[in-house]
């Protein structure tokens, strides 16, 4: 089995729930999970496969340039470690509802940023079952760039789109 690395931020939230929910499905043998706070980009290439979560959060968000974006402190780091090949996958939460033009647009910032510097994004997933009028994250063939989640609308569809989509990636990371 590959060693794979669960990251997530923000921390305290469903964000971190949710990574915690997706670490648990793992062999902790072959597993670990941390906010990224607490891991050093450098030590990202022990792992065969990367597992990187967020929310959608507005674009000012991810776009802003500060100490307190810790994302935007995170992929500043990125350019230390070769992704060349390397398999990362993404969860992304949003609120259909409330936010129907944006949903999980932050899967899309992230996977932008990791294919910039070479990684194989691998685990899309369908737009089936879901009502939104838009996202970045909606590739041009009509997939999701990674496992969109709605803690606000469809919680009670977390669990099983998690072990579907974890059985999707399961077989796409022993295919790789």
């Amino acid at each position: 089995m590959e060693k794979v690395g669960v990251i997530y931020w923000p921390k305290g939230g469903n964000v971190e729930i949710v990574a915690r929910k997706i670490y648990e499905r793992f062999d902790k043998a072959n597993a670990d999970i941390f906010d990224i706070q607490s891991i050093a980009v450098t030590d990202l290439v022990n792992y065969d496969c990367l597992i990187f979560g967020g929310s959608t959060v507005g674009a000012e968000t991810w776009q802003e340039v500060t100490n307190n974006n810790k994302w935007y402190a995170f992929f500043s780091e990125l350019d230390k470690v070769n992704f060349k090949d390397k398999e990362v996958a993404l969860f992304g939460l949003g609120d259909q509802i409330l936010y129907p033009n944006n949903f999980v647009d932050s899967l899309a910032f992230i996977k932008n940023e990791f294919v910039k510097r070479g990684a194989k994004v691998i685990g899309k997933w369908s737009t089936e079952g879901y009502t939104f009028t838009g996202s970045d994250a909606v590739e041009k063939d009509g997939f999701f760039c990674g496992l969109a989640l709605d803690e606000d609308q469809q919680y009670n569809m977390t669990d099983e789109r998690i072990n579907k989509w974890l059985d999707q990636l399961k077989a796409e990371i022993n295919a790789g």
